[in-house]
């Protein structure tokens, strides 16, 4: 489809190479909307480069583009959403474990009004298949415990794979810097902020080729410091900002 894209997805990759290529395929064919993809790395010599420069001849759509912001999946997605062009950005690993298919539904969630619109893997209809087992017990435990005890909107706040609109991204920012805990950290300012959060079910599937990069010790404190901010009254955007800060 031709015109303004409606959604910028946003892909940050690490050292994919070939195994990228069948994966933005199928964004190519399941993606209804108007849409620009940016696969984000954050080294000019990364396999993933040329795989999507060379698809990039083909369909403009799908760019790639160096992260300046420093190192890690959080800074890519940073560097991403700022250079989003769309009013809504969706975010998604570049390891097909998501499913794309779902990219138009979540968009259209966060065109009715919604901050951010979970794929949940913890709601009925969602599945988790694969994944080391540890990561997804905690994983689910903060998610719905989250969900029945703070109220953020959904069971599946530390998944990645959400669409976000990219004015509430802007005007909150984001404050982590090297993990993947940038869903849990949004869904918690959406929270505090009082605003709509909303989620489907997804069944994520564990990554087919390469290796993961997710280290399950390095993560959890991160995630816990935003598990903790959910918690607590509602907040002005400005008392928002005073209260949190990037961690270097």
């Amino acid at each position: 489809m031709s015109g303004a894209p409606r959604v910028t997805v946003v892909v940050p990759a690490y050292m994919e190479g070939d195994a990228v290529e069948p994966i933005l395929a199928r964004f190519a064919e399941s993606v209804e909307l108007p849409f620009e993809c940016l696969v984000v790395v954050d080294d000019p010599a990364d396999s993933t480069v040329p795989v999507v420069e060379k698809l990039s001849l083909d369909d403009p759509r799908f760019q790639v583009v160096v992260n300046t912001y420093g190192r890690g999946p959080a800074n890519a997605i940073r560097f991403g959403i700022d250079r989003a062009s769309a009013p809504v950005a969706v975010v998604t690993m570049a390891d097909g474990s998501d499913d794309p298919r779902q990219i138009d539904e979540l968009v259209r969630l966060v065109e009715r009004g919604v901050v951010i619109a979970a794929a949940s893997r913890y709601m009925p209809g969602g599945q988790q298949v694969g994944g080391p087992f540890v990561k997804s017990l905690l994983s689910r435990g903060a998610g719905m415990s989250l969900r029945l005890l703070a109220g953020v909107g959904t069971r599946d706040a530390t998944n990645s794979f959400k669409a976000y609109s990219t004015q509430f991204v802007r005007d909150v920012g984001i404050d982590s810097r090297d993990g993947f805990e940038i869903g849990i950290e949004l869904t918690a300012k959406a929270r505090r902020l009082g605003l709509p959060v909303a989620e489907i079910p997804t069944i994520w599937l564990e990554r087919h080729a390469g290796e993961s990069n997710f280290k399950t010790v390095e993560w959890i404190p991160r995630y816990l410091r935003w598990y903790r901010f959910s918690f607590g009254p509602r907040l002005t955007l400005a008392e928002l900002k005073a209260r949190t800060a990037p961690i270097e």
